[in-house]
């Protein structure tokens, strides 16, 4: 009789392992989803940004669909999803001359 239990018990726990799973997937990427509309709704002209190919910017003109920002003094426009994320401040990133760890 106790082999009957255990095994429907562990039944149970393999059915619901793969809900529990997929219910975390689903507020993980709401989260995501919610995290990348607040950007959206916050970006503003002279934001810097970091587009998601890596290319670091200023906006300089901004609409519904497209942002246009200023890199090393050329303009490029891009579609506002391609927003990756906002730079952080300048007084939180790291001073120095090299950007090489070890010393030559």
């Amino acid at each position: 009789m106790a082999s009957n239990s255990g095994g429907g018990l562990g039944s149970l726990l393999f059915l619901l392992l793969p809900l529990l799973l997929l219910g975390f997937l689903m507020f993980s990427q709401r989260k995501r989803n919610r995290v990348m509309q607040d950007l959206q709704a916050g970006l503003a002209i002279g934001d810097e940004v970091v587009m998601t190919s890596g290319l670091y910017g200023r906006i300089v003109e901004l609409n519904d669909s497209t942002v246009t920002i200023d890199s090393e003094g050329t303009n490029l426009r891009f579609d506002r999803r391609a927003v990756g994320m906002r730079v952080s401040s300048p007084s939180s990133t790291p001073t120095g001359g090299t950007t090489s760890g070890g010393d030559a």
